[in-house]
């Protein structure tokens, strides 16, 4: 049997602090993230935020977009996803508390990791939406956190401008997501 797992570091959030580069905290596990994305994935980013923030604001929403902002989930986990919508106010710091809606744009340094280890834990911490933008296949998955806590794709059988997303108490706004890859 392997002593190697013993020997394994286990990092906490006071340790992540104190890093330079581009990291993520994983149950104790410190991940390399990739180096800044191209302009592909970058213009998806602007184009997301963009289309979330005026649908928020168009609907008289209380919550606030945020771009690559560390989410503290635990004392051992440290996530960075490309977009949080938090409600209310935005936080002085890092995000602290489970997102209302989650955004990840699947590189292929990330594509493994955000559909797997992020998508998991993004349903266990009870992110209610989880929004997938592929430029690969110029898609969306806009997976909604179901009443048994599964993940239900919103867009696989719908019209992809016409996404009609829930958030905070009283919010809810529409997002055309065709027009993300235009």
């Amino acid at each position: 049997m392997s002593t190697a797992p013993r020997y394994q570091p286990h990092y906490t959030v006071d340790d992540y602090a104190h890093w330079e580069g581009q990291w993520e905290l994983w149950h104790g596990v410190a991940v390399a993230m990739s180096p800044s994305p191209f302009g592909r994935h970058a213009k998806l980013l602007a184009r997301t935020v963009a289309a979330l923030q005026t649908a928020i604001d168009s609907a008289g929403c209380h919550a606030t977009v945020l771009v690559e902002i560390d989410w503290i989930v635990s004392r051992d986990t440290v996530l960075r996803p490309d977009v949080i919508v938090v409600c209310g106010l935005e936080p002085e710091q890092h995000v602290v508390k489970v997102p209302a809606l989650v955004v990840e744009i699947l590189s292929e340094a990330t594509r493994d990791r955000d559909l797997s280890f992020k998508l998991d834990l993004y349903r266990e911490q009870g992110v209610r939406w989880y929004l997938v933008v592929d430029p690969e296949t110029n898609r969306m998955q806009a997976l909604c956190l179901g009443p048994d806590h599964r993940y239900e794709d919103r867009l696989a059988a719908g019209d992809p401008r016409s996404l009609s997303i829930d958030i905070c108490d009283a919010c809810r706004f529409c997002v055309d997501a065709a027009k993300l890859f235009a």
